[in-house]
């Protein structure tokens, strides 16, 4: 391996020319590249929250990025609980919003979501 600087053009670990992905978020249909992650093209596709929340129905997105936080879980080809930052885009993936509402207590209503709890 060389010990100077190369010229972009030669750099021989660049990346190859991106094939296009498309995968449909909700009905929509979004187009990303190969080795992009789930929530790299639903973000680009100008989506910002996946889900929202049990309690409250606040949206959620993409916060950490690494995969700790699961704030951008999804539902994917049918299999629930994927980790949008943490999985590949594969051609003709089928993902929808997860929503999880917690049971309702003795005594309480249901949460719904968009609604704000007091």
């Amino acid at each position: 391996m060389p010990s100077r600087l190369l010229p972009f053009c030669n750099d021989s670990i660049r990346p190859a020319s991106p094939t296009p992905v498309t995968i449909t978020v909700n009905g929509e249909p979004m187009t990303g590249v190969t080795g992009q992650s789930l929530a790299g093209v639903i973000l680009a596709g100008g989506t910002l929250g996946f889900r929202h929340t049990s309690v409250a129905g606040r949206p959620r997105g993409v916060f950490c990025g690494i995969g700790v936080c699961y704030d951008c879980l999804v539902e994917v080809n049918d299999q629930r609980d994927v980790r949008a930052c943490q999985r590949r885009a594969a051609e003709g993936d089928v993902v929808r919003s997860q929503h999880d509402p917690l049971p309702a207590g003795p005594g309480e209503a249901t949460p719904t979501p968009g609604v704000t709890a007091s």
